[in-house]
């Protein structure tokens, strides 16, 4: 009795340990898009861009929305252990397993799709982004999130339907983008046209059918890892389905 005692407050001061760590990634995350932000809106209105378009775009890729959503998530996880979990030593709520759930696949997504295909890419003057900011959204935050599904407190057990709705909002980002993109004149190079990421571009030398086949490989991939991700939580969950 004394040992499971002794296990049980061992386990919640490690949650209580790792709940702070939430929080501080949480500010960490919204510091370094604050910074990025600012640095757009300072360099559109240094170079004579429209700045209304330059903030749109801004809160248009997928990078700055997985992770501002991760903040949001993080910092409600944490909220409810010190609020209530604590006093029971019990894992969250099934909304926030499922909000753990999509944001950890959005910035997994993230990492991976940045660092493959995108870290070498060459920015047009004035638009490379603050050093430790971009680190911070690319690298960083995504490891913390795959960090807070292996090592983090068992969240509580999610179904297999949850894969649903983790590739919901990823597929209305892609539809708005694409159908956005030709509506937008870049604010950069005052092209008539805009999209986040050169993949998405169709203007480029793959056409259409090149950017069909990185939203089919895009599709895939976030599939493929909300399943990794339902996997483990429902091989960590201290519940029963």
């Amino acid at each position: 009795m004394t040992a499971v005692r002794s296990a049980a407050v061992t386990d919640t001061r490690g949650a209580h340990v790792w709940n702070a760590l939430r929080v501080a990634m949480a500010v960490l995350i919204v510091a370094a898009v604050v910074v990025q932000f600012a640095r757009s809106v300072d360099v559109a209105d240094s170079y004579g861009r429209d700045v209304t378009t330059t903030v749109v775009n801004f809160f248009s890729f997928f990078t700055i929305l997985s992770n501002l959503s991760a903040a949001a998530v993080l910092a409600w996880a944490a909220i409810w252990w010190f609020t209530r979990g604590r006093s029971t030593g019990t894992p969250g709520t099934g909304a926030i397993a499922v909000a753990l759930a999509c944001v950890t696949t959005y910035m997994v997504v993230t990492g991976l799709v940045y660092n493959t295909l995108l870290r070498t890419v060459e920015l047009p003057q004035g638009s490379e982004p603050v050093w430790w900011s971009n680190e911070v959204l690319h690298l960083v935050g995504p490891l913390f999130l795959l960090l807070d599904l292996l090592v983090g407190p068992p969240r509580r057990r999610i179904g297999w339907a949850t894969i649903a709705t983790v590739v919901g909002f990823p597929i209305v980002w892609a539809a708005y983008t694409l159908i956005r993109g030709p509506l937008t004149t870049n604010p950069v190079t005052r092209q008539s046209w805009w999209y986040p990421y050169p993949f998405l571009d169709p203007h480029g030398s793959g056409g259409y059918p090149s950017v069909a086949a990185y939203v089919i490989a895009i599709a895939v991939i976030v599939s493929l890892i909300a399943w990794g991700v339902v996997w483990v939580d429902r091989r960590r969950a201290p519940e029963a389905q």
